[in-house]
């Protein structure tokens, strides 16, 4: 672990940079407190989703690198704004006219329409605590409700009071001036209705810590700001929560980053030192827009779990965190065979390698060796060359390609088995066309057939390619079950065949046998299949009988 620990004070994987800001606070930090609190916030207005998965995972790989360098403990607070006044009916639950009734009060004020929990905020903390837990995160849960009427957020709100002016300057430089006339950093919570109230403050009393404003029928009010009566707006919350906790990082998407100012001296204000904070770029949809609940584009985590791990899940966050990419299917199986392949090379890494290396940022010190023996990819055109419906009928061409794996032995072999089915039958059936082979493909084909019907045929097709290229290399051994002898015939084919470009042989290979433009490397592909069933599905290309 000390080779670690020294790999990641200098290691430039982002998780180990912005764990050594983390320490650089904390240790600057004037009063130290014992430990360092990383935080993320979740609001309760709907279900978890991929983003929130995120989020906290990003969080934890800061965490956990933090560790490595520093014996410094640790905490991870889930903070959920459930407080937050309901300003509209999700669309995607029932009791549509209960949720319409209770507009505008605190979630955990709004009756669940489930009919399962003590409110609406409830049921989504319940379900976002179980979402985290389906993945283990180690995490402390916060409610906004709970923290506001418990008393824990009382010192703050006093000091927002003796500050209130000082803050409002901030806010109001934010906003634009129509706004600017009603604007104030207090939502009372009306003493009868229950409902978050937008109104300006007639006063706010320094004195005995109370705010007096008029309701939306003009009638004048007092309440104190302590004890749950009254929540901040949003950006206020922010900077105060950051001041009343002592956070020492929080991150959230690049939408947040124009109001870091604002978080930060607010938090400052109000006696708090600003935490290290991350933005990290948003997820973009097939065609390159703003995944959006609403829109529903884009890819939910159920729908990844379904075709994939959750380790490729989390190999697909670790990447390049700040920058947009395309959240969609297609880039599943690459990060499924990515994951292993890092996975694969792991134990044979320096300590610098490894504090680089994606899969110890997903598992910590404790990375598990893989079992993959086939790719997911390959998984994929076995599943379409055999019409799989059954991860069972990939097993056999497995356990003849590897006669040492089964199910038992090899887990996660047994699940990708299970994704790569589902995945072909939604996804890559679906697109499948076929077309005929040109004169010189259809030729290609016909020697690439006896080729692998007979060694000596195979032979002497290398034999033809060395000598046109000058190499007098000594012929391979004969090996109709080892993929690189497979490959080296397809490629001596290629070339006795003139295809100059051979990814042009390739492709011809794949859009006439499977269907598609892209596949495996295709010797390895004839072992796994086997080259009596290759030699078959040839002879179907040949004879247009795939289509």
């Amino acid at each position: 672990m000390t080779d670690l620990r020294d790999a990641g004070m200098s290691s430039k994987a982002w998780p180990f940079e912005e764990a050594r800001t983390v320490l650089k606070r904390y240790e600057a930090s004037k009063d130290k407190k014992g430990y360092v609190l990383f935080e993320t916030g979740y609001g309760p207005s709907g279900l978890p989703h991929i983003g929130t998965f995120g989020e906290v995972l990003r969080t934890t790989m800061i965490r956990r690198a933090f560790e490595v360098i520093s014996d410094v403990p640790t905490r991870l607070i889930c903070f959920s704004d459930d407080m937050d006044g309901m300003r509209k009916v999700p669309s995607n639950v029932p009791n549509q006219e209960l949720l319409q009734e209770n507009l505008h009060k605190p979630l955990t004020s709004v009756p669940d329409p489930f009919g399962e929990y003590e409110s609406f905020g409830h049921h989504n903390n319940a379900m976002l605590r179980r979402f985290l837990d389906t993945f283990g995160f180690e995490y402390e849960f916060y409610s906004a409700t709970e923290f506001y009427k418990s008393g824990q957020f009382d010192e703050v709100l006093k000091r927002a009071v003796d500050k209130y002016d000082e803050v409002m300057k901030v806010m109001l430089k934010s906003l634009r001036e129509e706004r600017q006339q009603t604007y104030s950093i207090f939502l009372p919570i009306h003493p009868e209705t229950g409902r978050v109230l937008y109104v300006p403050m007639k006063s706010v009393n320094r004195d005995d810590y109370t705010i007096t404003f008029d309701d939306e029928d003009g009638r004048e009010w007092t309440l104190p700001v302590t004890g749950g009566n009254v929540k901040l707006q949003w950006k206020p919350d922010f900077g105060a929560r950051w001041a009343a906790l002592d956070v020492d990082f929080e991150m959230y998407g690049k939408d947040h980053s124009t109001n870091t100012p604002i978080y930060d001296r607010i938090c400052e204000i109000l006696g708090g030192q600003k935490p290290e904070h991350f933005t990290y770029e948003l997820f973009l949809d097939a065609n390159g827009e703003k995944i959006s609940k609403s829109k529903g584009n884009g890819l939910s985590i159920d729908e990844w779990l379904t075709y994939a791990s959750t380790e490729s899940l989390a190999y697909f966050m670790y990447q390049k965190p700040k920058t947009a990419k395309r959240l969609h299917f297609d880039v599943i199986p690459r990060m499924m065979d990515e994951y292993h392949q890092q996975l694969r090379a792991y134990p044979g890494q320096t300590a610098e390698q490894q504090a680089a290396n994606p899969v110890f940022h997903i598992h910590g010190a404790d990375v598990p060796a893989s079992d993959m023996v086939v790719p997911f990819s390959m998984l994929l055109n076995l599943a379409s060359v055999a019409g799989a419906e059954e991860k069972e009928q990939l097993w056999g061409f497995i356990q003849r390609y590897a006669p040492e794996a089964s199910p038992e032995t090899n887990p996660q072999l047994d699940a990708a088995a299970g994704y790569a089915v589902r995945y072909y039958n939604d996804f890559v059936k679906p697109e499948k066309t076929f077309r005929a082979p040109n004169d010189q493909e259809r030729a290609a084909m016909e020697d690439l057939k006896a080729a692998f019907g007979s060694a000596e045929v195979a032979l002497a097709e290398i034999a033809r390619k060395n000598a046109a290229m000058g190499n007098d290399e000594p012929l391979p051994d004969v090996d109709f079950t080892d993929g690189d002898f497979l490959q080296s015939i397809v490629f001596a084919v290629g070339k006795n065949h003139g295809f100059e470009n051979l990814r042009d042989w390739f492709k011809a290979l794949y859009e006439v046998l499977l269907g598609q433009s892209q596949g495996p490397r295709f010797g390895s592909f004839a072992a796994l299949y086997g080259v009596n069933e290759t030699i078959a599905l040839l002879e179907k290309g040949l004879n247009g009988d795939l289509s």
